[in-house]
């Protein structure tokens, strides 16, 4: 399963990427706007950082509009993968920005069968969010179970499934579970992955007695 880190904060993503756990980057335009930077500024920034994927999303919303802001985000750096919503308009950009050798995410996807049509476009990603249907009552973990059941019935398809709206570790385990290639999270997210309660416990208790032998290893 590979990692990617959902955040336009490109101090957080220099942090991250030290660990070598960071296998790409998705934004959107909330988060560009809450990082209050341009975006094609920060989108080089942040594929200078990391040489896999980085999703930028187009802003507009009609065909014309969104191949011309794809194309131009595409042409940024050779790792940019340009997201589109999941629209007609949006799948029809998808196909043809695929069938260009563009790298598409289709995002905001919310049932298989919107999956179907990403992956028919020719997605290299589709992101079905998680939490957001966990807030209305809906299962979000069932739809991935779903997407992945039904891209593995044909071959010819090769969009991954890219888990969005993560928001717990929980989460990234049912993903890797269910055989989602991709999750992307918040940074807090990944942080939290670390921690539990043995690992300090037993930490504590090694470093305790290693103290006690009074050696050093250098």
């Amino acid at each position: 399963m590979k990692f990617f880190i959902d955040t336009a904060e490109v101090a957080e993503i220099e942090a991250l990427a030290d660990t070598g756990l960071v296998d790409g980057v998705t934004t959107n335009p909330s988060l560009i706007a809450k990082s209050g930077r341009n975006i094609l500024d920060v989108i080089c920034e942040i594929c200078d950082i990391i040489p896999g994927p980085v999703s930028a999303e187009v802003g507009a919303t009609d065909f014309a509009t969104m191949l011309a802001e794809g194309r131009k985000l595409r042409d940024l750096r050779p790792n940019v993968t340009v997201k589109v919503p999941l629209t007609v308009d949006g799948l029809k950009v998808c196909k043809v920005l695929s069938d260009e050798g563009t790298l598409v995410n289709v995002t905001l996807c919310f049932s298989a069968n919107q999956a179907i049509l990403a992956a028919k476009a020719g997605a290299a990603f589709v992101s079905p969010f998680v939490g957001r249907l966990d807030d209305i009552g809906q299962d979000g973990m069932q739809l991935i179970s779903d997407i992945v059941e039904i891209y593995g019935q044909y071959p010819d398809f090769t969009t991954d499934v890219l888990v969005a709206s993560v928001r717990n570790p929980m989460h990234v385990t049912d993903a890797a579970r269910l055989g989602a290639h991709v999750v992307t999270m918040p940074p807090s997210i990944l942080k939290q992955m670390y921690g539990h309660v043995l690992t300090d416990k037993g930490l504590a208790a090694f470093c305790a007695d290693w103290a006690k032998t009074g050696q050093s290893i250098l």
